[in-house]
């Protein structure tokens, strides 16, 4: 598969057995707990393993899931088990996980980054390497919240080996929280991810960084901080997210983010140029060019 598709799963929608019995999750973050949030508002039954008692406690009471867990085998019965965690963990999974996940079940990650984690996972049999684009700069176990992934792409990619049911398994998961389902190869989703999703963490935090550098060397820290407002956060939003994310990100997609960062620096490069060249019509030449562009993005 050399391209996106909404091409239909092998099995159809019509017949759903994994929704015959319950949905493991292994992390209740932001992503595993919204996930945890929305099927069970669907009706279906909800099975999580948890890294720390006090944050089994904490999803319980926010009623992340059904059954909450330190204890692997709270997976057990599970057809279907979504692995919502860091990247690193996903790369190095705990034995006792590896050991407990229900035989037979499909099983599916979230992680942001496809080439590495299929490469670790590809001996697992009905594993399905995905990833929902969607997300807050929220994190941990009170971050997840209903309806994230409403509207919202989520990029599978399988290769010629994956089983067709698991596959068809974890498009109507996909679909039942109102994601829109895509494919591609790994390479491909690395390559976009690091454009659009991994690049703007650190432009975003470059901003910040500037911002914060340039008050200071102006004098105007305070006045910077108080005259910032929704222009300032919608730009530097994901700047400010979580930085063990963003690390990990830059870390397993390394070769793709630094290309990503090499065309970020060439158009501030350019636009540099036409500032200092007092070219406003070039200017507003290519900020036209980008009013016109950003729909597609969105």
């Amino acid at each position: 598969m050399s391209g996106p598709t909404g091409a239909p799963a092998a099995a159809g929608n019509t017949t759903q057995p994994w929704r015959h019995g319950p949905v493991g999750i292994v992390g209740l973050g932001l992503i595993g707990g919204s996930l945890g949030l929305d099927l069970r508002q669907r009706g279906i039954r909800v099975q999580a393993l948890v890294h720390r008692v006090a944050t089994a406690e904490r999803a319980r009471a926010r009623q992340l899931a059904d059954a909450v867990d330190t204890d692997p085998s709270v997976l057990q019965g599970c057809g279907l088990v979504v692995l919502a965690l860091p990247l690193d963990r996903l790369l190095d999974p705990p034995a006792e996980l590896l050991a407990t996940l229900p035989a037979g079940a499909a099983v599916t990650d979230v992680g942001s980054v496809k080439a590495p984690v299929l490469q670790r996972w590809r001996g697992r049999e009905r594993f399905v390497a995905s990833h929902p684009m969607a997300g807050t700069a929220e994190a941990g176990v009170e971050a997840g919240i209903p309806g994230l992934f409403q509207g919202r792409p989520w990029v599978a990619t399988p290769e010629a080996d994956t089983d067709p049911a698991a596959l068809a398994a974890v498009r109507q998961l996909a679909e039942t929280v109102g994601a829109r389902w895509l494919t591609c190869e790994a390479s491909a989703h690395d390559r976009s991810v690091a454009l659009i999703s991994h690049l703007p963490v650190l432009v975003g935090a470059a901003l910040i960084e500037a911002a914060a550098t340039g008050g200071a060397e102006a004098g105007t820290g305070e006045l910077v901080r108080a005259l910032a407002s929704s222009g300032f956060a919608d730009t530097s939003r994901v700047g400010g997210g979580n930085p063990e994310l963003g690390t990990l990100m830059a870390r397993c997609n390394r070769e793709a983010l630094l290309a990503a960062l090499g065309h970020y620096r060439r158009q501030i490069d350019q636009l540099e140029g036409l500032v200092e060249g007092h070219d406003w019509e070039g200017l507003q030449r290519t900020l036209s060019r980008s009013q016109a562009l950003r729909p597609e993005f969105l």
